[in-house]
């Protein structure tokens, strides 16, 4: 077998040539046309099959972005493309998007987009891919099974997977396992970090629309308050979290938009509350998500008011207990053991999420700076481009390793 390591030195100028382009031209939400466009001439010059993956955006998903101030999405542009052939398969997830910011790094390829930025980390996750893909196609031959790419937008979003899958990701052939790793420019350069169970929070963020009727601030008894009964409904859903979600347990409540009225002497029609919950915990959530939406109609409609409520929601990142052990002994067999470090699971969410409800998978940290850099979603972060080596390592061992293994190799080596 192929020094695993070497090869991926072997392409790092390369991949981060990829990484240097797709960082210049930012492109945020479910549509990411110049990126698709980029990664799909990559993968023609490499021979890979791949076909558009997303396609059309129902109109209720459509209509749910728009309302809570997300901004008009009709397609999601991602790509779905396959070395090798038949079953078992493995799914390699990178996403695409940026997120909608000023970059202030001064890099010499920094963002030529006004308003968005690679600060995700979103451009390396491609690059590294696209790296790994390279390694992969050449050795094609010695795939026993499938090797699935998954490049997708909308990952910020919160929704781009579950409509790549909606669009048959995990199909033709069944996805039968799935990996993604994702960069932390504030740990350290090379190391690997994981979390058993749930590796990420879920993310779930409601828009409460409180309706009401307007007029004159002389007369409030002709008036429906929307903007007191939207901050009777603040209080009593920060009230809420304190009594009713395990206190033992990671779960956090914010409401962090809310907006009512233009003028100090009238009374508006409407107000709108944006809240945000994050946990690791399913049995809260789940309480939650019902309670939630139950205490703001009872709340409206007590001060005979009504109101809509929109949710758009994420399920946590799980990583599987059988598969993740197997990743984590690959991952070590090319960049080391004292390089794989388990951790405690991300407060941040991931959309990976849906995949990995769906299919064993298996989430990992790459650290690509050192504690004390720019973290992500910065306006100031930076990557050590070496870690892109690490990366394009991982996916292949995982790739290879887990396929030999089923292929009947009970000890893959490098």
């Amino acid at each position: 077998m192929f020094d695993i390591r070497a090869a991926a030195e072997g392409v790092l100028d390369d991949v981060i040539q990829d990484r240097r382009a797709l960082h210049r031209c930012p492109e945020v939400g479910f549509a990411t046309p110049d990126t698709a466009a980029y990664v799909g001439r990559a993968l023609d010059g490499m021979g890979i099959a791949w076909r558009p993956c997303g396609g059309a955006i129902p109109q209720e998903t459509i209509d749910l972005y728009e309302r809570g101030g997300y901004g008009h999405y009709e397609e999601t542009t991602g790509i779905v493309a396959a070395i090798g052939s038949g079953s078992p398969c493995i799914l390699l997830r990178a996403d695409m998007d940026a997120l909608p910011m000023g970059e202030e790094t001064g890099l010499p390829f920094s963002s030529e987009r006004a308003g968005a930025m690679h600060a995700c980390g979103h451009d390396a996750h491609t690059a590294m891919l696209l790296g790994a893909a390279r390694i992969l196609k050449e050795h094609e031959a010695e795939l026993p099974g499938t090797v699935k790419l998954m490049f997708q937008p909308g990952e910020e979003m919160g929704m781009g997977s579950a409509l790549m899958m909606r669009d048959g990701l995990l199909e033709n052939p069944r996805v039968d396992a799935a990996f993604a790793l994702h960069v932390m420019p504030d740990k350290p350069l090379g190391q690997v970090f994981y979390a058993p169970g749930a590796s990420t929070s879920s993310m779930d963020c409601w828009t409460i629309t409180v309706r009401g009727r307007g007029g004159h601030s002389s007369q409030p008894q002709l008036t429906i308050d929307p903007n007191m009964i939207a901050t009777q409904i603040y209080t009593q859903l920060n009230l809420l979290f304190t009594r009713e979600a395990d206190p033992s347990k990671m779960v956090t409540f914010s409401i962090g938009a809310l907006a009512g009225g233009t003028l100090t002497n009238i009374i508006p029609d409407e107000a709108v509350l944006q809240a945000n919950m994050r946990t690791l915990s399913t049995p809260d959530r789940n309480h939650l998500l019902a309670r939630v939406p139950e205490m703001a109609e009872c709340i409206a409609r007590a001060w005979r008011g009504t109101c809509d409520i929109d949710l758009i929601e994420m399920p946590t990142t799980e990583n599987d207990p059988q598969f993740l052990p197997e990743a984590i002994e690959f991952i070590g067999g090319v960049l080391g053991k004292d390089a794989v470090h388990r951790c405690e699971p991300m407060a941040g969410s991931e959309d990976f999420s849906y995949v990995s409800q769906a299919v064993p998978s298996a989430f990992v940290q790459l650290g690509a700076g050192a504690p004390g850099w720019a973290p992500v979603h910065n306006s100031k972060m930076v990557l050590d481009e070496s870690a892109l080596a690490c990366g394009v390592a991982a996916h292949v061992a995982v790739a290879l390793g887990w396929l030999r293994r089923r292929a009947g190799d009970p000890d893959p080596k490098e």
